[in-house]
Order: structure tokens, then C-alpha cells, then sequence
């Protein structure tokens, strides 16, 4: 990270964080700008009339954020914002950045929020677009999910209840920044307090409990770092230094590689929560994004060498972001 992104990112991050005083409405709103500041980075209209993309998929709907050629992966992407807020008007720049980096077509899931909709109907929202996925041909090794934040959590509830259900499973999911355990309980909430740029631990108690809706917040399909994660597919998780939520991937990854499931984990130094969000003006963020669609390709591909693009912005190709792999707390 140049000494000017950090300084623009440091900015914007303060700009677009959420205050306390701040209602759910205000909130929303708030997230939906990114709309208008990343709409259609590359210029090639995928971002001119989103309604022309939206399908139904059972009380919900979705936007097709990126199309690619039949033969290429599919991924569901499920968005973060605390399960309350964000949409895929929030996340159509990232979801189809993945989708570039992955030559995968990317369906970005529009699933009920709290409080209007509680837990478990994001859960049904995910279950139902996997189904649609599945009901337009696109077989199940040819789907990955992706997910930031909540939007993790909600990938990791929707592989518990298709293995459950005995039904085939995605080829492999990426976790971005990854929201786990919604009682906040793990240490970094309190050793990263003061470092983080984003999030706050009352906050996310909060949020937490307007998506629990009453039910307990250990409950594994709501947080999955208490979940029996045996027979779930490859798993990428990527978590920054800085976040208030480290333990929460961390934990993931260990109990996941514990449980028989291959991980690969990134630690990237420097790094806020879902900075991948910033990748149009951030190289980490760029980088961040290569490495998911390398892993999309690898795993979801069909075998075939998939040839990742160079960053769809006009901003050089990254630099070397850093990062080291890490194998436990």
C-alpha cells in the first residue's frame, strides 16, 4: 500500500463509517453508495440496466454481477454488512471483480435482512439460489461460493445444511474476512480494539442480535466457528492484521483443517476488515481478489488451466501485497 492509498483509503473509511447515532435506515443507505462510486469500473455495461439481470430465486431475488462462458465456474456470492445492511448494489463491483479474476460468472445474492427477517431466512435465501444454480444445469463441482464477512458466515450455513441434507456440495467456498462467532467472544475483539478501522464490538453484538432474532449466537448454523465442519469443500479464508475479527477466521481455519478440510489461509499485514472492498484504489485489495479467483479457477474450473485476468481497473497491476501463510493463532 502507497503512502497515497493509504491515505485516500483512510479517508473514505472514515467517511462511510457507520456512526452510533446512525439509524438501520441511515445505515443502509449509507452502504448502497458504493453503487455509485464503483459502478462499472471496466466499462463494458455489465453495470448499465442491473434489472435486466435480477432473477427470483425463491422469496428472494439476485443480480447477475458477471457473465462468462457456459464452460466456466459459477460462483454465489453473499454479500456482508452485518446481515443487516449491504446488497448486491453495495457488492456488484467486488462480486464481479471475483468473477473476472475466477472467468467465473457470478450470481450476487439480494437474501431477507433483520430485524423484517430474522435467522434462519438468509439461510432459506442461500439454499434457494444454490437450487436455482443447480436447476439451470450448472452442476454443483462447477460452483463455488464467496462471501465477506456475515456474508462468510452465510456461505458456511448453507454447506452445513447441504451436507446435512445429503446433497452435493459446492466445489469449494472463499471467505473474505470471515464474521464466525456472532457473541463477539474470541480475544482480538479486545487486543485489536483500538487498531481496527471498522468495526466495533458493541456494534456487531447488536447486529448479531437483530439477526438471531432470540436464538442462541452459538447456534453452528448462525456461528459457524462452533460448527462440526467435517466434509465441507476446500475452504480460502482471508483475514487483515487489523481486524478486530482475526480470531474469527483464525478459529475457522483451524477447526476446518482439524475437521479434514483442506484450507488455505492468508494473513495479510496491514489490512482492515474486507479491504478487498477498496480494490479499485487499493493493491492489497487487487491482489486479495487475484489470489480468490486462483483459487476459484483451481477448484470450480473443471480442471482446465483458467487464465486469470490482469485487474479490471486502470490502476497498475499490484505489487506483492506481503501476505504469509499462517498455520494456527
Amino acid at each position: 500500500m502507497t503512502a497515497a492509498e493509504a491515505d485516500l483509503v483512510r479517508e473514505l473509511l472514515e467517511l462511510n463509517r457507520a456512526r452510533p447515532e446512525m439509524t438501520l435506515a441511515q445505515r443502509r443507505e449509507l452502504y448502497e453508495r458504493a453503487d455509485a462510486a464503483f459502478a462499472d469500473l471496466d466499462g463494458d455495461g455489465d453495470a448499465a440496466d442491473p434489472a435486466a439481470q435480477l432473477v427470483a430465486v425463491g422469496q428472494a431475488t439476485a443480480l447477475w454481477a458477471h457473465r462468462a462462458a457456459d464452460s466456466r465456474p459459477t460462483v454465489l456470492y453473499l454479500h456482508g454488512g452485518s446481515y443487516t445492511m449491504g446488497s448486491p448494489r453495495s457488492h456488484r463491483h467486488l462480486a464481479k471483480e471475483v468473477g473476472i479474476q475466477a472467468a467465473a460468472s457470478v450470481l450476487v445474492l439480494d437474501y431477507r435482512r433483520p430485524p423484517e427477517h430474522p435467522f434462519p431466512a438468509a439461510v432459506d435465501d442461500a439454499m434457494a439460489a444454490y437450487h436455482h444454480l443447480r436447476e439451470q444445469g450448472v452442476p454443483a463441482e462447477r460452483i463455488a461460493l464467496a462471501g465477506d464477512s456475515a456474508g462468510s458466515g452465510l456461505a458456511l450455513a448453507l454447506l452445513q445444511r447441504l451436507r446435512e441434507l445429503a446433497e452435493p456440495l459446492p466445489a469449494a467456498a472463499a471467505c473474505l474476512s470471515p464474521w464466525t462467532d456472532l457473541s463477539c467472544g474470541f480475544s482480538s475483539h479486545d487486543t485489536l480494539a483500538e487498531r481496527d478501522p471498522v468495526l466495533r464490538t458493541d456494534d456487531l453484538r447488536a447486529m448479531g442480535r437483530l439477526y438471531l432474532g432470540g436464538a442462541d449466537p452459538h447456534t453452528p448454523l448462525a456461528s459457524p466457528a462452533f460448527a462440526d465442519l467435517a466434509g465441507l469443500p476446500p475452504l480460502l479464508v482471508q483475514v487483515g492484521t487489523e481486524e478486530i475479527l482475526l480470531d474469527d477466521a483464525v478459529v475457522l481455519a483451524d477447526r476446518a483443517r482439524a475437521a479434514g478440510v483442506p484450507v488455505e489461509f492468508e494473513l495479510w499485514p496491514g489490512m482492515f476488515h474486507v479491504w478487498h472492498y477498496y480494490f479499485p484504489l487499493l493493491s492489497e485489495g487487487r491482489e486479495a481478489i487475484a489470489s480468490i479467483g486462483r483459487f476459484i479457477a483451481a477448484h470450480a474450473g473443471g480442471g482446465a488451466a483458467v487464465a486469470v485476468t490482469a485487474p479490471s481497473t486502470s490502476i497498475p497491476s499490484p505489487r506483492s501485497a506481503g501476505r504469509r501463510d499462517h498455520a494456527g493463532p
